[in-house]
């Protein structure tokens, strides 16, 4: 069983998540919506830690704004492909050209199967199949295909496979706001609920720190747990007090 993490603000940095830690998962990706409790939770950890607070998620920094109402400035999106610094400055990578390759082919995928939706990132493409679960087979088995005809790394995540540019992942974004003020120096704690917040809470441990797994209990690098979305509010509401 693992603990629930400490509450404690001072020397620490936190990289949060968002689908299934700060806002609960929806049946599509416009319907998660902007809450007044995560707004002041977010905006109350930020002040209490002087900065050091970053979204690091699946999402572009543009959902990242839209679900936050613009609480936080540092944010990261499309697993590490976009990260936004603390003077507002975005670096991006160059979407690989299998980008467009892999759209077109999720996009005839999902033409005669209601309820597959395709999600255009610009530097990768998502495939979620939430509203249609029997379809799972054929959609694994076409970005398997699309994985190894473009050379794009496959994503999988909670009912999406997403095809992206390769290079980074959130352990890369964690580990380049750690080199930066005001990060630099403090002890990274990164909260996630699925595999690809895996990469981030190694790359939390290695700096010093440490991952928190949002939901059930699995086998994981992460040293800390919280139950759900409710308990990750509730946990940054007091780590604000501390």
């Amino acid at each position: 069983m693992l603990p629930t993490p400490p509450i404690v603000a001072d020397g620490i940095a936190l990289f949060l998540d968002m689908d299934g830690v700060l806002a609960p998962m929806a049946p599509t990706p416009d319907a998660v919506v902007p809450t007044a409790r995560r707004t002041a939770a977010l905006k109350a950890v930020e002040a209490r830690l002087s900065g050091r607070v970053a979204i690091v998620s699946g999402r572009t920094i543009a959902e990242i704004d839209r679900i936050s109402d613009n609480a936080l400035m540092s944010g990261s999106g499309v697993h590490g492909l976009e990260r936004r610094l603390k003077d507002g400055s975005i670096q991006r990578k160059t979407a690989d050209a299998g980008v467009a390759e892999a759209m077109e082919a999720f996009e005839a995928f999902a033409a005669d199967r209601p309820g597959v939706i395709v999600e255009d990132k610009g530097v990768s493409v998502g495939l979620h199949y939430r509203q249609a679960p029997d379809e799972a087979g054929a959609a694994k088995a076409l970005a398997a295909e699309l994985q190894s005809e473009t050379g794009l790394t496959l994503q999988p995540g909670h009912m999406v496979l997403e095809l992206k540019t390769p290079g980074a992942d959130k352990g890369t974004a964690v580990t380049a706001f750690m080199q930066e003020a005001p990060f630099k120096g403090a002890v990274p704690v990164m909260l996630g609920d699925d595999l690809t917040d895996e990469y981030g809470f190694e790359a939390a441990a290695a700096l010093g720190g440490y991952g928190v797994l949002v939901g059930p209990e699995r086998e994981t690098a992460a040293r800390y747990r919280l139950d759900d979305v409710d308990a990750v509010l509730t946990w940054l509401e007091a780590v604000a007090k501390a």
